[in-house]
């Protein structure tokens, strides 16, 4: 019997993904998510910078304008997630090395700001309001302790 010529069968994408497929998934979402987020600050009215590389701890700068004492610039680290658990969406704001996670620093950044994709909603917390962990409410059940952060872009806006 002749051998057939049809490529070897790949995996049914809904099969089992091996830890690269998810890692380049959870990179990719991270890197959508940071896109989301420049479009909406500019739509706010915030300049954006983005430093070169990726070896600082913020992902962004935001540049707000009218304050008493000249712009403002604010170090952002953008957190993502989609995964809703028990009606709560789950994050960790922190960063990961080397098996470890460690709290960001207010040395190292200004704002952890959340972005809630299936809503595309955003949960800006300053680095001196973040828990440890967040659990935060879908924008159709609002309420909770988080609640103040949606949406907050007041906070990086002049007090005028």
């Amino acid at each position: 019997m002749p051998k057939s010529s049809s490529p070897p069968r790949r995996p049914p994408a809904s099969g089992p993904k091996t830890a690269r497929q998810q890692e380049l998934n959870t990179k990719r979402r991270g890197e959508l998510s940071e896109l989301a987020f420049a479009h909406k600050a500019a739509c706010e009215g915030f300049g954006i910078a983005k430093p070169y590389g990726d070896s600082e701890r913020f992902d962004f700068i935001l540049i707000s304008r009218n304050w008493p004492e000249g712009d403002k610039l604010w170090r952002v680290q953008v957190k993502c997630t989609a995964s809703l658990i028990n009606g709560l969406y789950h994050v960790s704001p922190a960063r990961h090395s080397c098996g470890s996670v460690i709290p960001y620093q207010p040395s190292e950044i200004d704002f952890v700001i959340v972005h809630i994709i299936p809503d595309d909603s955003y949960f800006i917390f300053p680095i001196r309001d973040i828990p440890t962990c967040l659990a935060l409410r879908p924008k159709n059940h609002p309420g909770g302790i988080h609640e103040p952060y949606r949406e907050a872009w007041h906070l990086l806006r002049s007090p005028r």
